[in-house]
């Protein structure tokens, strides 16, 4: 029986690996390294984040972004956006360093079972656990309009459901939506040849401007800090203290949640999008069918005028909604015991346990509880801590022996290899 099982190898399950690795839990690590980042994004895209904000976390912080590109001769620059693809690879290179040996299968199914958890991975294998972290990233919680819903995947796609855009080249597409994954879509998609339009419910498009000098005077640092998710103090609240936000009244952290860092383009998009593509911001899409050559789409403007538009493909560049009902990989039995909260995400104590002793959760379905850092990487290193001390605290009141695995030994893809503690 493993201490802990970390269900999910992005940047916050490999985080919490390397510290639990490093606390001397016994673990077993399951999950594609950095899966999203190399099987859900297309090439040419940026990582939004600055790159001194976009690290993973060990406990001693000696496998950070710049390292890694210091490492490969890059630059990680403020100000200067890091490709997707070399952001997949510092994953990469942090899991090898930092994190036992990863097992590369899917997890099927966690349950409830004696001392703990049972887990099944896809071929089959059965494993238990004392405790679980769940760290599953965004995509069992893509949202597409309702609109779109039930149509067939030929004519309606989530933005998530592309690493390649090439088929698209030559032919007409919209996107909708009017954030990064929206803006940088269509900027692709128009520079390769795609006829794009771009269909937004806000009545403009919003965009983040150039940030300030890392380096400036102190009371402009004073009147508007940096911080992981841009400068301002606000900004600063949600990405430095999340442990605080927690403790304001749950109304609040819900609004917060909902509105707070909502759709915007980077500044480094916006030229590439305003030359090359159609914007129709201040459009909704209220029924959608197919038709010979494509999908006809009703839209409706903020004024109420309507508006029939004719394309080859959607694009649903929607986001996603972190739901209980979503993860798929509990059993019934075991989500059902879980408590939500009033958007249909599950609620999580101080240390980002669940209602369900031992069943730890990591990532987006926490923002409602610990702010819109966990959107975003930069959450990771105050969630890898937390949680893992959290562990340790549900594990000591249940104490028996284990074994320790030694981060870097064992097959890249099985069993890390176990030491006695």
């Amino acid at each position: 029986m493993y201490d802990l099982l970390v269900v999910g190898a992005g940047p916050y399950g490999l985080s919490i690996a390397s510290h639990a690795a490093a606390a001397g839990l016994n673990l077993r690590v399951f999950g594609r390294p950095m899966a999203s980042w190399r099987d859900h994004m297309p090439g040419g895209m940026f990582l939004k984040s600055e790159p001194w904000a976009s690290n993973l976390s060990d406990p001693q912080g000696r496998w950070r972004l710049d390292a890694y590109c210091a490492e490969r001769g890059l630059t990680a620059r403020h100000a200067r956006p890091i490709p997707v693809e070399e952001f997949a690879s510092y994953g990469l290179w942090f899991a090898h360093h930092a994190v036992p040996a990863v097992d590369e299968r899917t997890v099927t199914r966690v349950a409830a079972g004696p001392g703990g958890f049972t887990a099944v991975t896809e071929d089959g294998e059965v494993v238990h656990a004392r405790t679980v972290a769940l760290a599953v990233g965004v995509m069992p919680f893509i949202e597409v309009p309702p609109a779109l819903r039930g149509l067939h995947p030929s004519l309606v796609t989530h933005s998530s459901h592309h690493n390649d855009l090439s088929p698209f080249r030559g032919r007409d597409v919209t996107v909708v939506g009017g954030g990064q994954a929206a803006l940088e879509t269509a900027a692709l998609l128009a520079e390769q040849g795609t006829r794009v339009r771009v269909l937004a419910r806000a009545e403009r498009l919003r965009w983040n401007d150039v940030p300030p000098p890392l380096e400036r005077p102190w009371w402009q640092s004073v009147r508007s800090p940096h911080s992981g998710l841009g400068p301002g103090w606000r900004n600063w609240f949600y990405s430095e203290r999340p442990g605080l936000f927690r403790s304001l009244p749950r109304t609040t952290r819900a609004r917060i949640t909902a509105t707070a860092l909502g759709p915007a383009g980077a500044w480094w998009v916006r030229d590439r999008v305003e030359r090359a593509v159609e914007l129709l911001p201040g459009h909704e899409v209220t029924a959608a069918c197919a038709v010979p050559g494509g999908v006809r789409l009703d839209v409706v403007s903020h004024e109420g005028a309507l508006r029939t538009l004719k394309t080859e493909h959607v694009v649903a560049a929607t986001g996603f909604r972190p739901r209980c009902d979503r993860m798929g990989m509990l059993s019934a039995e075991l989500c059902g015991t879980l408590a939500v909260l009033p958007d249909g995400s599950p609620a999580t104590g101080r240390d980002f346990e669940s209602s369900h002793p031992g069943l730890f959760l990591a990532g987006l379905v926490t923002a409602s509880g610990f702010g819109p850092a966990m959107r975003f990487v930069h959450g990771a290193t105050f969630t890898a801590a937390v949680l893992v001390q959290g562990v340790r605290r549900r594990l000591r009141r249940t104490p028996t022996r284990a074994t320790v695995p030694v981060p870097g030994t064992g097959s890249r893809s099985g069993t890390p290899a176990p030491l006695s503690r």
